[in-house]
């Protein structure tokens, strides 16, 4: 459950004045973002030697260090995302080069990734905004009246194992090759030319390592990136006190500050993440490079009172599954399951006894 939080005077203040307190947060800061793109990159490259020297001498190694080059990965992605916005260097150029390369080492074509997170952005929280690059949720109402095999689909798209296991793993290596997603030719190839850079740097890796070793490895590496890279995106995004509205009802700020949580984590994960739990911030002052997010964080208070969840309580999202339009709330197969039980009593005719 979200911890509670306490309230503050600064809410009753416009969101003007929030984001003058937080323009100076907005500053890209080269040498910061340098020396991020140094202790991320350089690691996740020197464990990727000490998996080649591993295969040979201490093979009992290979599995342990390639699931700490997952580790390190999402911290790229970190990275990638942040150019994605044009915030992590002061050059644009240096943006898209860096946004680039680590679009190769993620799997993910730079532009057109940017083009879909634009477009979660513009939607986070709105109902009617649901769309391809958002976890599939279903609004009670939606569930009762599908069809029983999209009942069934939408359960199975639920389960843990396949939403942070399976899912993943499509999403990088198969779905970011396909172009005919893209809505522009420009974005297309976009596509292609990071499958051509994906392909050369795959028969590389496989030149070194060889086929079956390469593939066990890399298979590791981003089943533990994608499955928390999913689990960051879907916690920040599915937790009990999360509030969705109609587009009509729907206002950007209330679904930045309503609609995603402070993922508070211990110190080690906040690094490895990339300060991504302080996702509130990120959705309010998206031009905020990642290094600042916890300083503005601390800076207004405004942004304290959001909902906080923990590296413990985080796991009680999986409960939820359905968003109720009624009560406003997520809630569980089981609940609807209940209320349709008492629903079908209240509709049986009454018996009457002499």
């Amino acid at each position: 459950m979200a911890e509670a939080t306490t309230k503050s005077p600064l809410r009753k203040t416009a969101p003007e004045q929030w984001r003058e307190k937080a323009r100076p947060f907005e500053r890209s800061c080269d040498f910061r973002a340098s020396w991020q793109l140094l202790n991320s990159v350089v690691p996740y490259v020197l464990v990727w030697i000490l998996i080649y020297f591993a295969l040979s001498l201490f093979w009992w190694l290979v599995a342990p260090l390639a699931l700490l080059a997952g580790i390190l990965l999402i911290r790229i992605f970190i990275i990638f995302h942040d150019c994605g916005h044009g915030v992590f260097f002061t050059s644009r150029w240096a943006n898209q080069s860096v946004g680039f390369f680590c679009g190769l080492l993620v799997f993910t074509p730079y532009r057109q990734w940017h083009r879909d997170h634009a477009d979660h952005h513009a939607t986070a929280g709105n109902l009617d905004g649901r769309g391809p690059g958002e976890v599939w949720t279903m609004t009670v109402e939606e569930f009762r009246t599908a069809p029983v095999w999209k009942q069934r689909i939408y359960r199975l798209m639920r389960n843990p194992f396949l939403l942070f296991g399976v899912v993943p793993a499509l999403f990088f290596v198969v779905l970011q090759r396909l172009p005919m997603r893209a809505s522009s030719r420009p974005l297309k190839q976009s596509i292609w030319i990071m499958n051509l850079a994906v392909l050369v740097y795959v028969s590389l890796m496989i030149g070194v390592f060889g086929v079956g070793p390469y593939l066990m490895i890399q298979s590791i590496v981003i089943a533990v990136a994608g499955g928390a890279g999913f689990w960051l995106f879907y916690v920040q995004h599915q937790f009990e006190a999360v509030q969705w509205k109609r587009t009509e009802d729907w206002s950007y700020t209330d679904a930045a500050l309503h609609g995603s949580s402070y993922y508070k984590l211990p110190r080690v994960l906040q690094w490895c993440t990339g300060n991504i739990g302080f996702h509130h911030v990120h959705h309010l002052f998206p031009r905020i490079p990642n290094y600042h997010l916890e300083k503005c964080h601390a800076a207004l208070p405004v942004l304290q009172e959001v909902p906080v969840i923990t590296l413990a309580s985080s796991f009680s999202t999986l409960d939820f599954k359905l968003w109720d339009e009624c009560s406003k709330r997520l809630v569980r197969f089981c609940d609807v399951e209940s209320s349709d039980t008492r629903q079908g009593d209240s509709d049986r005719p009454m018996v009457v006894e002499d």
